[in-house]
């Protein structure tokens, strides 16, 4: 609706409008509308006090027992005490000034119920127990009625409880949008000339919203999906008179949340259909076919499957986007390089994108020896029809850089492995088919188009791999906009990987974690300690800990590796070979430690999340993680798949200071219950939300989702797409949809539009 675009000054008045502006960033008749209240209240429904926390802004509903005003001796002046309660607790609210100047002492008299709101306190009175209060909190008188069946209504009525601020009491915030939503009825028929109900006080400012167009849903849609119309569901959401009423309001609104998205989405999956990318069908006697009749190996049925369904987009004459997700050790990295070798086949390279330099080695490494002489072209043992694998990387010294370049340039080399260093202007490929981006979060969407903008003349295929996407990723496979493959089988011979958290209230399970960790090094099997930093000095972060929570106040700092070494070598740990791993040391001293490790001439491996991904060392059995809750559900879960990756159980011990019933206990206590990586990708979208589906934001409270939520609402996006497909492809410009083109470019703007092109 175009009056949803009308500012609020029009409506309320300047003096209202500022107010609604400056504190909940609320400028237009749809922004106050859209406001939505985050929960309801019944008027006979106490809302408990006992559970309330210093610090935490509240709206509470409460019943005034007590009245007291006290002189203050420490200076002049006076403050009201009024107590009130809700049956679960008590609560003092406070009001400080001058004595008689008090109109909450004429409003809340004993047996007066109100809705209070303002941020929780404990102060602490000279004689007696700390006290929990409000200091001048906002108010809203509920009255009562006196004829039985009143008082029915009043006790039923449904109060909406809306998110507020400091400054904006909620009497205000009620008001103006209940005076907007007088003013949106639209008639349903037209009014016949001179029969504007109007009155003359309400004036020209309100004649655009009584002439609003029609609903932006079309009707037939509406009729088919039994939608109720806008006006009605804004009337629902804001004030309802029933459940049942606020319950349609719900499915209406969040209808148009999902609907609109889709409208955008399918636009935009329809643009990329028609982009054009170079069709690789796969060869009949080709690369990819003689690498895997040479694999020692079976492929697993899900392996076969989603080589299948990646071999058919390759030989589609437009780009593939596609997520393959499967669980560490799955076995993603065979069926990316079956997919590459098809491209190679077709005339073109692929590359494969690390986000850390140990990564790159080690799928330059891996690669090499799962192609054997297919993978050296031109050298003396390289098959006749081989190929070259190329890598580039930032510490590649100039002569190898040199070559490197040389042999991407020229397309001698059809497979590119490399990190951030691809990216650059000065790498020209000949012509490249495929990109592989390895764990996808570690790259944001500006990286991945730049190596897709290396291509002239159409777009690359695109693969992105990950053991745990992001919740922004997530989201975006159940908007239904990413292809997604899922590999839930295990290769044969893949060991278990049993989990448990080593918590503070039992200190006997850390000192058996590092008996253990010696049995395991006395068997000849090797051991991973990861903590959070480098800890050389402090403040000292080194390694950036993903999705890590903020330190509270007074928390000690996260456990370094430079500190927990001498304690390891000393103590804990002696005897026992220690090596060190982190971001820090030169590639070549990264590359001489884990080929140490690698070849079992060091017991333990002592490292920070350089190790999270890539690292495959059969032998490892144990992973140590220090100060768990200090790292995101992604990094838990793929520092968890270093071990386990041979015949031998794997074992995780999630070390924590962390307390029974904390947010990262849950998260921790998830971790341990589950080896499911699509799992805890869920959990770690209900814990930080999914970003802006639309935007660069890729988690956090960012949202373009008001009342939708991508964890219970998955029926309502799968039917929106639906319809959106279904409108788009009939009317691919909107032209017959004038009001949801305008919704559409209202949720589109410059930025966003821009973040999904490149995407």
């Amino acid at each position: 609706m175009a009056n949803l675009d009308e500012p609020l000054h029009k409506v309320l008045g300047d003096k209202t409008a500022k107010v609604l502006a400056k504190g909940l960033d609320l400028h237009t008749v749809g922004d106050l509308l859209h406001h939505y209240p985050r929960r309801y209240a019944h008027r006979g429904e106490l809302t408990p006090l006992s559970g309330l926390e210093d610090g935490e802004h509240v709206t509470v509903m409460a019943e005034v027992v007590k009245v007291q005003g006290r002189s203050l001796t420490r200076s002049p002046g006076y403050v009201l005490e009024i107590t009130v309660t809700d049956g679960t607790g008590e609560l003092k609210l406070s009001f400080f000034g001058r004595r008689g100047s008090y109109v909450p002492e004429r409003d809340l008299a004993p047996g007066t119920r109100g809705l209070f709101a303002g941020k929780i306190s404990t102060y602490r009175p000279r004689s007696g127990k700390p006290q929990r209060q409000l200091a001048h909190p906002q108010y809203k008188v509920v009255e009562a009625q006196s004829a039985e069946r009143a008082a029915q209504e009043w006790a039923d009525e449904i109060i909406p409880i809306y998110p507020s601020t400091k400054g904006l009491d909620i009497e205000t915030l009620g008001k103006s949008i209940g005076m907007v939503l007088d003013q949106l009825q639209l008639p349903t028929d037209p009014l016949p000339p001179g029969d504007d109900p109007r009155t003359p006080a309400e004036g020209a400012g309100r004649s655009s919203l009584r002439s609003g167009p029609s609903d932006p849903i079309p009707a037939t849609l509406l009729e088919r999906r039994a939608l109720i119309g806008l006006p009605e569901a804004y009337e629902g959401i804001h004030r309802p008179r029933s459940w049942d009423q606020l319950g349609r309001a719900r499915k209406r609104l969040k209808w148009d949340e999902a609907f609109v998205l889709q409208i955008a989405l399918a636009r935009r999956r329809r643009a990329a259909a028609a982009l054009p990318a170079k069709a690789r069908p796969p060869a009949a006697r080709g690369l990819a076919s003689e690498f895997e009749a040479r694999l020692p190996f079976d492929l697993t049925d899900g392996q076969r499957k989603v080589g299948d369904e990646i071999a058919a987009d390759l030989a589609v004459a437009h780009p593939m986007h596609r997520l393959l997700q499967g669980d560490v050790g799955s076995g993603k990295t065979v069926v990316a390089l079956r997919a590459m070798l098809q491209v190679v086949d077709g005339g073109g390279q692929a590359a494969l994108l690390a986000p850390t330099e140990v990564l790159a080695q080690q799928h330059f490494r891996s690669i090499g020896a799962l192609l054997g002489d297919l993978g050296r072209a031109g050298q003396i043992g390289g098959a006749e029809h081989a190929t070259r694998v190329a890598l580039l990387t930032g510490s590649l010294g100039a002569k190898a850089r040199k070559a490197a370049l040389l042999d991407v340039a020229s397309g001698a080399a059809g497979i590119v492995v490399g990190t951030h260093a691809l990216l650059q202007d000065h790498v020209q490929f000949a012509d490249l088919g495929l990109v592989v981006v390895d764990e996808q979060h570690r790259f944001g969407v500006e990286q991945r188009d730049a190596l897709r903008a290396k291509v002239t003349g159409g777009r690359p295929h695109v693969l992105v791999m990950t053991a745990t996407p992001i919740p922004r990723t997530v989201a975006m496979t159940v908007f239904g906009d990413l292809e997604t493959s899922v590999l839930g089988q295990l290769p044969a011979g893949r060991a278990e990987i049993r989990t448990h958290v080593v918590p503070p209230e039992k200190p006997a399970f850390l000192a058996r974690a590092w008996e253990r960790i010696r049995e395991e090094a006395g068997e000849g099997r090797q051991i991973y300690i990861v903590c959070p930093r480098i800890g050389e000095r402090e403040g000292d972060e080194g390694d950036a800990v993903d999705a890590a929570p903020a330190d509270e106040e007074g928390r000690r700092s996260p456990l370094g590796i430079m500190e927990l070494l001498p304690l390891l070598q000393d103590e804990l740990l002696s005897g026992l070979r220690v090596g060190v791993l982190h971001g820090k040391l030169h590639a070549d001293e990264k590359d001489a430690v884990m080929r140490r490790f690698t070849e079992r001439e060091l017991d333990v491996l002592l490292a920070t999340t350089v190790i999270e991904v890539g690292v495959d060392v059969p032998n490892a059995t144990v992973m140590v993680i220090m100060d768990a809750d200090r790292f995101g559900v992604s990094q838990l879960h793929q520092l968890r798949g270093r071990v386990g990756r041979g015949s031998l159980h794997g074992l995780c011990l999630l070390v924590t200071d962390a307390e029974p019933g904390s947010k990262a206990r849950e998260r921790l206590d998830a971790v341990a219950s589950t080896t499911d990586g699509f799992k805890l990708s869920r959990l770690d979208l209900e814990q930080r939300r999914e970003g802006d589906v639309l935007g660069a934001t890729q988690a956090g409270r960012s949202s373009s989702l008001r009342l939708l939520t991508l964890q219970k609402d998955e029926d309502v996006i799968r039917d929106a797409r639906e319809e959106a497909t279904a409108l788009v492809e009939a009317d691919p410009e909107l032209a017959a949809h004038p009001g949801l083109a305008a919704e559409l470019a209202s949720l589109l703007d410059e930025d966003r539009t821009e973040f999904l092109e490149k995407t």
